[in-house]
């Protein structure tokens, strides 16, 4: 195993085989990770809120699913990546509270996998695989070089996606 590179909240990183990229505490924040298989390279981005646009203060990228999306393809594009033969996997969008009168805004979780969904639509990149949704935190770990999603969830174990 390669180094592990670990990417915070509202954060991004990418990375070469066989290094592992992870993030700890998805709950309503999607983790979208992007990945060439055949270079085996693979960015991720911890994403708290779906759009760039609804904020005032949208200077983080990596906070941003549509803009985080962007720029992990970018960075993987500027090592060698070819976007035509780019893949991801998708994790969190947790609902983590229950509210009685649920407004819209405040479905983070569901509104990040819409967004995940519809930047990766619209970019032709496909999802392989995904994990999303469900009342629970979970730590994911992507293994650059099998492509291997290790998600783990408490009460719910380990899963490989």
């Amino acid at each position: 195993m390669g180094e592990i590179i670990r990417i915070g909240m509202a954060d991004l990183n990418i990375a070469q085989s066989p290094s592992v990229l992870t993030t700890l505490g998805l709950g309503s924040c999607v983790g979208i990770v992007i990945y060439d298989p055949i270079k085996k390279i693979g960015g991720m981005t911890h994403a708290m809120l779906p759009y760039a646009e609804e904020m005032r203060d949208h200077s983080n990228k990596a906070k941003f699913v549509d803009t985080g999306v962007v720029e992990v393809i970018e960075k993987l594009r500027n090592i060698g990546a070819l976007q035509s033969k780019l893949v991801a996997k998708i994790a969190g969008g947790a609902q983590m509270f229950a509210y009685n009168q649920l407004n819209d805004a405040l479905k983070v979780g569901a509104r990040n996998i819409i967004a995940a969904k519809e930047v990766l639509e619209k970019l032709k990149i496909p999802i392989i695989a995904e994990d999303t949704g469900g009342s629970f935190g979970r730590t994911i770990e992507f293994y650059t070089d099998t492509g291997i999603l290790l998600i783990k969830a408490i009460g719910t174990g380990i899963k490989e996606i």
